[in-house]
């Protein structure tokens, strides 16, 4: 099993599979746009620019299942995200990560890759799983681990 199995809904609500990411070092992230980590779309518009030409995207996932800090439909995260970040990574529609009606992508990273403790429920906005070239995950990083810090991972799948 691997990523690629997976499909969600796009931001613009269209049914994409992530089998379009085939082949591509991935950073998976549940994202807000009223998190105090919401400055870290600046360092994943960062690196999708830095290594996107070398096989490497970021998937965001809007989830607002954190203190409400994701109230926003789609289109307003779309522009809060490119005009305050710059965001030109893929984005999809707003997804539930823990729970009772936890998004199966989310069911499958958390399985592959639990937290600290064995923990595999999501503890906060902008958990990154980084996944290599065959859909496998290969790590998860905490809230509070800054984008750019994976840097060296990311160029080590690449």
């Amino acid at each position: 099993m691997s990523v690629y199995e997976f499909e969600a809904a796009a931001i613009n609500g269209e049914t994409q599979s992530l089998q379009e990411f085939a082949g591509k070092v991935l950073v998976i992230v549940n994202t807000a746009s009223k998190c105090g980590f919401t400055p870290q779309y600046k360092e994943l518009q960062s690196l999708y620019e830095q290594y996107q030409d070398k096989g490497f995207t970021v998937l965001g996932f809007p989830c607002n299942q954190f203190m409400n800090q994701e109230p926003d439909n789609e289109k307003e995260i779309q522009t809060f995200c490119e005009l305050h970040y710059g965001v030109s990574f893929p984005m999809f529609a707003k997804i539930k990560v823990n729970g009772k009606d936890l998004h199966p992508l989310f069911r499958y990273l958390t399985k592959e890759a639990p937290g600290s403790l064995g923990m595999k429920a999501i503890k906060w906005n902008f958990t990154k799983f980084l996944i290599e070239r065959s859909g496998k995950v290969v790590g998860r990083y905490a809230p509070s681990f800054a984008p750019m810090e994976m840097r060296k991972a990311i160029e080590e799948l690449l």
